[in-house]
């Protein structure tokens, strides 16, 4: 699959499930929706839910930007600075160094209709690991077994 392929793949609206474990035994849930619009030449990605996180639910939300080229899928804030870049194939790594802390990024295509995403982030001022699950919308709304999609911690 070429990254443009990968790229269009995405498009549309997806559930998704981020849990987070930190090292000191601490975990956050985010819950909600990630949807990909075409804007120019990327896409941009809003994903708007909820976090649980120590007894309390908060609204949270973010932006990442994607592009395809040649070779690689392209990942940035929604500032438009880089955050990292992968190629197109089923499985996928990246890294984002952000001094003093370091991101891995690993990205599971195979999943059928979903995918995932995880994050190992370590350094002095952050150290936890990330598991994110998005399936596509209509396919999370019919389903009648969360367990089949739902995100589990790493």
């Amino acid at each position: 699959m070429t990254p443009a392929e990968r790229l269009a793949g995405l498009l549309g609206p997806w559930r998704v499930i981020r849990v987070l474990r930190h090292a000191d035994g601490t975990r956050a849930r985010f819950r909600g929706r990630a949807d990909w619009t075409p804007r120019g030449p990327v896409l941009h990605c809003l994903e708007d839910g909820t976090l649980d996180q120590g007894g309390a639910r908060y609204p949270a939300s973010r932006v990442t930007l994607w592009r395809a080229d040649a070779t690689r899928l392209h990942v940035a804030f929604a500032d438009g600075r880089p955050f990292h870049a992968f190629a197109a194939g089923p499985r996928a790594g990246a890294v984002h160094d952000c001094p003093p802390d370091t991101y891995r990024i690993g990205y599971d295509f195979g999943g059928g209709q979903g995918w995932s995403c995880r994050w190992h982030v370590t350094g002095p001022r952050k150290s936890y690991r990330a598991l994110t699950r998005y399936r596509r919308w209509a396919a999370a709304q019919a389903s009648t077994s969360r367990s089949s999609w739902r995100a589990r911690s790493t």
